[in-house]
């Protein structure tokens, strides 16, 4: 019992002081999807903000593969001590179900992460290229009915929010789509903007730039209500589709990291997050910011994580072509 209570009082003061040294280096917020997607977009002002609080670089590391699961399962593996955190979307709730979907052992468990903070929440809108055939949303499930299996949509990677958005529409429409599968939100726009596929879901501010050239159009959003930034786009509701996703950008650390040292992340990125610097940065991008802390980003993102459970053991295992 005294060995037992010995090491506990060492483990305990080696915590305090590991926060009170915090943070002596510089910190790595890892992006697990390429340059150009939501998380990048939000995760970079923020990271600039982050170094005026913590005074230290913040580096963004890009750590892309398997939709996002491969950078997320690097940072559930890091080392607690606050050096190594994610920005995240939702889709860190989608992997896990979807690997035993699929009879795989999950890279990581929701459990293995410890929510800091919600940044953003934004509705996927389903887009195409202006000059394509689809004017309305009438026009493109009329073509998916007429030719099922032929019309082809990018997204961020096999399970990833853009992919799993898609067929939860798909499967309310009573569609059958092609699902071509790229390493990222931005290589995912780049396809659709190319010619390489006819539609995309998309995060708003990632697409809202070309709506707006001119180079794509919007024909229904996934939210409840219509969109502030595209009043005149109707959700797939209003148009008699049960099909409803957000993506939402949220800061994680590795579960393992001593409550003081959390404290101290999650104290840097509310004034960071709530900077006027931010909130600027993320107007200009057409994005607005939905801070909440820790407790309240861990029930918003239960509820999410449930949602999303339900969602993927309907549309279940999915064959990859």
């Amino acid at each position: 019992m005294q060995r037992a209570s010995l090491f506990l009082h060492i483990l305990l003061l080696s915590s305090a002081c590991l926060a009170q040294d915090y943070p002596s280096k510089p910190i790595t917020l890892v992006v697990p999807f390429p340059p150009g997607g939501v998380a990048e977009i939000v995760g970079r002002p923020l990271a600039m903000e982050l170094e005026k609080s913590l005074r230290q670089p913040v580096l963004i590391i890009n750590r892309p593969g398997a939709g996002g699961a491969v950078g997320m399962a690097s940072v559930a593996k890091a080392p607690g001590d606050g050096y190594t955190l994610l920005m995240g979307l939702s889709s860190i709730s989608i992997f896990p179900v979807s690997d035993r979907i699929n009879g795989k052992t999950p890279a990581y468990e929701l459990k293995d992460f410890a929510p800091i903070a919600l940044i953003t929440a934004d509705p996927t809108v389903l887009v195409v290229r202006t000059d394509g055939p689809y004017k309305t949303l009438k026009d493109f499930v009329d073509a998916a009915k007429a030719n099922p299996g032929k019309i082809n949509y990018s997204s961020s990677g096999v399970y990833g929010t853009l992919h799993v958005s898609m067929e939860i529409f798909a499967n309310a429409a009573g569609i059958k789509l092609f699902h071509v599968p790229y390493q990222g939100g931005g290589p995912a726009v780049t396809a659709l903007l190319g010619g390489q596929v006819e539609a995309l879901a998309s995060g708003p501010a990632p697409a809202i730039g070309q709506i707006r050239g001119g180079k794509m159009r919007a024909l229904a959003s996934w939210s409840s209500e219509r969109l502030a930034l595209l009043p005149e786009i109707p959700t797939f509701k209003e148009l008699g589709y049960d099909a409803e996703f957000y993506i939402w950008t949220g800061v994680f650390a590795p579960a393992a990291t001593p409550a003081e040292l959390l404290s101290k992340i999650r104290n840097a990125v509310r004034q960071a997050a709530t900077s006027a610097e931010f909130k600027s940065a993320m107007d200009k991008v057409q994005t607005p910011v939905s801070y909440l802390d820790a407790p309240e980003f861990q029930k918003y993102w239960e509820r999410d994580a449930a949602r999303l459970k339900v969602a993927l053991e309907k549309i279940g295992k999915i064959e990859e072509k």
